[in-house]
């Protein structure tokens, strides 16, 4: 009627909307396709096809039930464990609110702590603890961190409009220099945790990350900036305010293994490495020795690691809890937590050849399980010969004298 009213010519069905609209029905779905009769212009089924096709459904719905009733007590298993894990983070804030934290000079060092601190500290606790942990051997303070930013952003004027004005304590190091480490900052800023995109630019803490890195190349000229600081410092940020970030990270960089790393110290880096082996041969001997063979060294997987304290190496979360750690038992958790590593994938590893394993080791796994990366790493012992960490390491350095 429309077409006759419009004037459209009717256009004729063509062969295959012609067996269309022949077709009694329309079958919705696969079970419509089983269980349905055929259309009345086909052969009707015979008796055995149509029971076999019966029995299809019924298998097809048997099988459904159990994938849906499986689905469903995964959900309820992971309902329970977030609510247990949940309930567990609540208890644990209350106990470093209430007892720990307003008693830590005293209880900072107990068993009962101790055993709360492998667990994980909470993340509205995490910044004051790491605070606590890491401590302010230097003395900064608030008002020194707004002094240094000052400094940082008149250097960064003049930079921008060609000045070549050298402070008296910046003599030793060249215009070019410091403009090449406050472009540096910029580049890594860009490349900080770029999947969580508030550290890129516009992001809420670009400024702030650009701020401490500045404030503190002002503060150790004598260090400036080098690459892997940007996720230390934005790992702090994420758990502090800007100018206690800015004192945790000066305060840990200023740490006998950072400074090394940082400084290039290539003699107590080398030491550092020397002590990790001897862990890890007495730990993982059988990988050590395909190590060995493959001429696989230290630096080729420990810089990274240590440069950024596992922050880029790990996911977020779990990077947080080797930091916990770390901020309670010092460097030698570092070395510890590359030996769990290690082991954790020891019997992949040991069938790599170089170039595999220095590929793996560049780029682990994203989805490392926690509890079994924590239990990995209990499981090393950081003693040789009756020697722990540090005896081992001052025997190394009194050795290279």
């Amino acid at each position: 009627e429309y077409e006759e009213k419009t004037g459209r010519a009717h256009r004729p069905l063509s062969p295959k909307q012609n067996v269309r609209k022949n077709l009694d029905f329309e079958p919705l779905s696969t079970t419509a396709l089983i269980l349905e009769d055929r259309p009345a212009n086909l052969p009707a089924k015979p008796a055995e096809e149509a029971q076999k096709h019966r029995q299809q459904y019924e298998e097809m719905v048997v099988q459904a039930k159990k994938r849906e009733l499986k689905e469903a007590q995964k959900r309820k298993k992971q309902l329970e464990e977030r609510c247990k894990l949940e309930d567990s983070i609540g208890n644990a804030v209350l106990t470093w609110n209430n007892e720990i934290l307003p008693n830590w000079e005293t209880m900072c060092c107990s068993r009962k702590v101790r055993e709360l601190w492998w667990q994980g500290i909470p993340p509205s606790v995490r910044g004051k603890v790491w605070s606590l942990a890491i401590g302010n051997e230097l003395n900064i303070t608030h008002e020194l961190y707004d002094i240094c930013l000052a400094r940082a952003k008149e250097k960064w004027r003049s930079l921008s409009t060609g000045g070549a004005e050298v402070e008296g304590e910046d003599a030793g190091f060249s215009a070019a220099d410091r403009e090449a480490s406050l472009e540096l900052i910029k580049l890594d800023i860009s490349r900080t945790f770029p999947n969580l995109c508030i550290f890129q630019q516009g992001g809420p803490y670009h400024d702030t990350l650009h701020s401490i890195l500045g404030a503190y190349t002002c503060y150790r000229p004598d260090v400036g900036y080098v690459q892997g600081m940007s996720f230390i410092a934005a790992v702090l940020i994420l758990n502090l305010d800007t100018a206690d970030a800015f004192i945790a990270f000066s305060n840990l960089l200023n740490k006998p293994c950072q400074m090394a790393f940082f400084r290039v110290d290539h003699g107590l880096m080398l030491t550092y490495f020397a002590a990790f082996e001897v862990f890890f041969e007495e730990n993982l001997p059988k990988l050590f020795a395909h190590f060995k063979k493959n001429n696989l060294t230290p630096d080729i997987y420990l810089i990274d690691w240590i440069f950024t304290l596992y922050s880029k190496s790990l996911p977020l979360d779990l990077a947080c809890r080797v930091w916990d750690v770390f901020c309670r038992d010092g460097e030698e958790f570092l070395f510890r937590t590359a030996l769990g590593m290690l082991k954790l994938f020891e019997d992949i590893l040991t069938k790599m050849d170089f170039i595999h394993i220095a590929q793996f080791l560049t780029k682990l796994p994203e989805d490392l399980p926690s509890e079994e990366f924590f239990a990995s790493i209990a499981a090393i012992q950081m003693q040789s010969r009756n020697k722990k960490w540090a005896q081992v390491k001052r025997m190394l350095i009194f050795d290279n004298r």
